[in-house]
């Protein structure tokens, strides 16, 4: 595969396609279940179609962890529409329905989320603004990283499975639940793969 990951539009023609014909999951509704909604926003980042990641504040929920853009559904919101306003409230970028191609399986964290993950591109997505009550610094990384083969990394675990480490660079390993998501976006979206990430492990301090 080249162009689809080297070219925003070619990619954005890919994911509408691929995403289409994905029978995505969704956790059903239980007693003390909260519901999220986060974004795979890609956009052209130092000449190469990018994926936008936070490092949440040091304060709060989920205080310093790797995250994608999103937070909780307010009363009356879909998914879709609690991922994009929280993308907007979060780091400034304005995102309607017509640039959401669709969404992943649910994610059912640990935490008591169910975590709905949506794919978004922005041809023009104007300066980055985060919040700084809620977002520690933004970084990106390239369509061509998260398929290198090299990036997801399976470390065993002593009580049985395995962790998933995707491992986008130097001392930037992104753990399960954002690091589920992004490998089933990997998967699903740049590979056209169909696979499942419910089952992943999740580090103990993601229960928090």
């Amino acid at each position: 595969m080249t162009a689809p990951l080297d070219d925003l539009d070619d990619f954005r023609t890919l994911a509408a396609g691929r995403l289409s014909s994905f029978a995505h999951t969704t956790v059903p509704d239980a007693p003390g279940l909260r519901r999220a909604g986060v974004v795979l926003c890609a956009v052209e980042h130092d000449g190469a179609p990018s994926v936008i990641l936070i490092k949440r504040a040091y304060r709060g929920r989920n205080a310093g962890q790797w995250g994608l853009p999103g937070g909780r559904l307010e009363a009356g919101e879909t998914p879709e529409e609690a991922a994009l306003r929280e993308l907007h409230e979060e780091i400034g970028l304005a995102a309607g329905s017509a640039d959401l191609l669709g969404r992943l399986d649910d994610f059912p964290a640990t935490s008591g989320f169910a975590i709905t993950p949506v794919v978004v591109v922005l041809d023009d997505p104007g300066p980055l603004a985060p919040n700084p009550d809620e977002v520690h610094s933004v970084h990106h990384t390239s369509l061509r990283r998260l398929a290198d083969d090299d990036t997801p990394r399976w470390v065993p675990q002593p009580d049985g499975g395995s962790l998933l480490q995707m491992r986008l660079g130097p001392n930037w390993s992104v753990h399960a639940p954002t690091g589920a998501m992004l490998w089933q976006f990997r998967e699903v979206v740049l590979l056209g793969r169909d696979v499942r990430v419910a089952d992943f492990v999740q580090p103990d301090w993601t229960r928090h």
